[in-house]
């Protein structure tokens, strides 16, 4: 159990707050849509997609090492952060 609490806090975290969440906080603050509804529906997507990452994650790993895998995410977060700062520089 203690292997799974860092993927429990890394995810958590990472969703705080972003645009999968704000979408969701949209559709809750609809009257006319049902709260149990909503949560069920945005529950059941990110189980889904996390199913489809673990399964995608599962064939990577076994052409590319996991320190490649690492490094490729790790600079793929650094430039998306490099494209928002540029973004808003810009702006």
């Amino acid at each position: 159990m203690l292997t799974l609490w860092p993927i429990f806090v890394t995810v958590f975290f990472a969703e705080l707050g972003d645009k999968t969440q704000l979408a969701t906080l949209l559709f809750a603050a609809d009257h006319d849509v049902s709260k149990l509804g909503v949560f069920a529906a945005s529950s059941a997507a990110l189980v889904l997609s996390s199913l489809l990452a673990v399964l995608v994650g599962a064939q990577l790993s076994l052409y590319v090492s996991p320190r490649v895998l690492k490094l490729v995410a790790g600079a793929g977060f650094v430039a998306i952060g490099i494209w928002v700062l540029m973004d808003a520089r810009a702006s």
